[in-house]
């Protein structure tokens, strides 16, 4: 299948938390890191979800927001450091290309916002991305 979510990161399953409504799932990304998924209970039971469970973590490039420090006391789970590999600004939008350990990313944020932030190619950056816009596939 091939979908428009640029962002397909591939990993593993460390830890499965079923709730009442929704699962938290903790995985391993290739690269080393850590990521968390938080999706429906019902959609964990459908994936077979389980420890040792090879998956890839789907992220729409809207949903990656983007520091140049490491942020603290903030409820974004999920924080990967990397490198600006490429901006590419319009209008009103900017793409930003991100190296992370063993893969890459892209965030798509204002141009205004990759301004402020003075983004250019080897810029340090932290991704953001919220453990509920973190959607989850099997194989």
């Amino acid at each position: 299948m091939t979908l428009s979510i640029r962002n397909q990161l591939p990993g593993t399953v460390t830890e499965v938390h079923f709730g009442e409504v929704m699962a938290t799932v903790k995985l391993r990304l290739t690269g080393g890191q850590d990521l968390t998924a938080v999706i429906t209970l019902e959609a964990a039971r459908d994936l077979a979800l389980s420890e040792g469970a090879t998956v890839r973590a789907l992220v729409k490039s809207t949903e990656v927001s983007l520091a140049t420090a490491p942020v603290h006391r903030v409820s974004i789970r999920n924080q990967l450091p990397g490198t600006v590999t490429q901006v590419a600004t319009g209008g009103a939008m900017a793409t930003v290309r991100i190296g992370i350990e063993g893969g890459r990313l892209t965030s798509a944020i204002t141009q205004e916002s990759a301004a402020d932030l003075d983004l250019a190619e080897g810029t340090p950056v932290i991704a953001l991305i919220k453990s509920t816009e973190v959607a989850l596939a099997t194989a």
